[in-house]
C-alpha cells in the first residue's frame, strides 16, 4: 500500500520494483470506460475474463493503470476483427504483465492477426461474388438457393416444417 493513498499496489509488490503508484497514476472504472468508449460493465467483464487487471483501494474500489487503455483498445480492435476473447487472452499472456506493452509487442500482435484479416477479406470477396451471382439469377429463394441454404436436404419436399423420420 502506498503511503497515504489507500491503494494496494499488488503489481509493484509482485514485480519487486519498489515503485509506488501515485493515486493520480491510477484511473477509476468510470474514467477507463469513458476514455475507452465502453460501458463500465464491459471494463469489469474484461477484468473478470483476465484480460485486464486492477488494483483495489482500502475501500475496495477498482483502480486501473493507464496501460489498461491500450489493452482495451486492442480488445476492441480484435472484437471488430472477429477474434475470439480466448485468442486475445493468449496474446496478452505473451505481453509484459504490469508494464505498458511496447512497439515490438504491438508489432508482434499485428503480424499474428494479419493472416486472419487476409482470410476474412478473401471470405468477404467470395461472398460478394456469390451474392452478386445470386441476385443475378433472380431466384432469391431460401428453399432452392444453394448459396444461401447449402445444407437443406429437405428442399425437394416443399416449404414448411417437416419431421425427418429415419428408418431403423
Amino acid at each position: 500500500m502506498t503511503a497515504g493513498s489507500g491503494v494496494r499496489s499488488r503489481a509493484s509488490e509482485a514485480e519487486g520494483t519498489g515503485v509506488e503508484q501515485r493515486p493520480s497514476d491510477l484511473l477509476t472504472v468510470g474514467e477507463v470506460a469513458r476514455r475507452a468508449g465502453v460501458a463500465t460493465s464491459a471494463v469489469r467483464f474484461y477484468e473478470a475474463q483476465g484480460l485486464i487487471s486492477s488494483e483495489r483501494t482500502t475501500g475496495n474500489q477498482r483502480r486501473y493503470r493507464r496501460h489498461v487503455l491500450r489493452r482495451l483498445s486492442l480488445i476492441l480492435a480484435a472484437k471488430r476483427l472477429g477474434v475470439p476473447l480466448a485468442e486475445v487472452a493468449e496474446v496478452f499472456a505473451e505481453l509484459p504483465g504490469e508494464r505498458m506493452p511496447g512497439k515490438r509487442d504491438w508489432e508482434r500482435i499485428s503480424r499474428r492477426w494479419a493472416a486472419r484479416l487476409a482470410a476474412r477479406r478473401r471470405e468477404i470477396e467470395r461472398l460478394e461474388r456469390e451474392i452478386a451471382g445470386c441476385i443475378g439469377c433472380g431466384c432469391l429463394s431460401l428453399q432452392r438457393c444453394r448459396v444461401l441454404n447449402p445444407q437443406d436436404a429437405l428442399a425437394t419436399e416443399g416449404t414448411g416444417a417437416r419431421r425427418l423420420i429415419e428408418e431403423a
